[in-house]
């Protein structure tokens, strides 16, 4: 049976049981449940906190686990990402107040408050950088006004935050994050359940991000409205009943299905209909 540690709070844990949900997958009914064993599917959950998924996952004591790849990296676990799964985008970075610093290099002599000591040490020793790092769990925008810091690296999404607190983002970004699927490092992914696993994952990925796109052309158009809808190998093109007609199916992404549908009808195409895939096997 395969073991997977699964977020059980924050930002992570409703997108991760959604995708699970959608892969065909049992997930718990209340938040409560720390384990949850889907013996349809041969797996079972367990809830844990993201930030000690990868440890568990190093230990060999589970197989898989979605965590956030800035959550993998601070904790230095024997443990590597295997799949990225598209939610809970983020971008790590540096701010402090304006004129103390102008990027990493000016970093020299001092010390720098976050929540991810493991990324932010790293990342100032691969750039040749000696600052001390002081780790605080939240609320890190504090640090520099109460002198705990002349620096912080932290989440930034939108800056507003920071910028509220008087400070501003400086140099490039440490890291950019997002949910991913980790194995222990060096154990077999090629292993059949993983496989099933990942399959099911990525079929997920593909179905958000496409729909399947009908519409009816005619024959003399067909060339120019298929290299409109190439599909993912190559539309199914079958004839109708009225001569000089066919029908046309793709599959399109989903984010340009409006702009390939006005295409079509100024080509020529009618009856042009979009429907949402729930499930793929590629």
């Amino acid at each position: 049976m395969l073991r997977i540690a699964v977020p059980n709070k924050g930002s992570l844990s409703g997108p991760a049981s959604a995708m699970l949900h959608e892969a065909g997958y049992q997930m718990r009914k209340e938040s409560k449940e720390l384990v949850l064993v889907d013996p349809e599917n041969e797996v079972e959950f367990f809830y844990l906190r993201p930030r000690d998924i990868a440890i568990y996952v190093s230990s060999g004591r589970l197989d898989i686990g979605i965590t956030g790849r800035d959550l993998l990296l601070d904790s230095g676990a024997d443990a590597e990402e295997i799949l990225p799964l598209g939610f809970a985008r983020s971008t790590f970075r540096y701010a402090t107040k304006p004129g103390t610093a102008k990027g990493v290099g000016d970093f020299d002599g001092m010390t720098i408050a976050t929540s991810y000591e493991g990324i932010v040490a790293q990342h100032l020793k691969d750039s040749g950088v000696d600052a001390s790092v002081v780790h605080l769990d939240g609320a890190v925008e504090t640090a520099i006004e109460l002198g705990v810091a002349h620096v912080i690296a932290d989440v930034v999404e939108t800056g507003t935050s920071l910028r509220n607190a008087g400070l501003e983002v400086i140099g490039e970004p440490i890291m950019k994050s997002e949910a991913v699927v980790i194995r222990r490092t060096g154990a077999d992914i090629e292993e059949p359940k993983v496989q099933q696993f990942l399959r099911r994952l990525q079929g997920v990925l593909v179905a958000r991000s496409y729909v399947m796109m009908d519409y009816d052309c005619r024959a003399e158009h067909l060339e120019r409205a298929v290299a409109l809808t190439p599909g993912l190998e190559s539309p199914t093109v079958s004839p109708l009943h009225n001569e000089g007609w066919v029908a046309v199916r793709a599959m399109v992404p989903a984010k340009e299905a409006q702009r390939i549908m006005d295409d079509l009808y100024e080509l020529g195409a009618r009856a042009i209909l979009t429907t949402a895939i729930h499930a793929c096997r590629l």
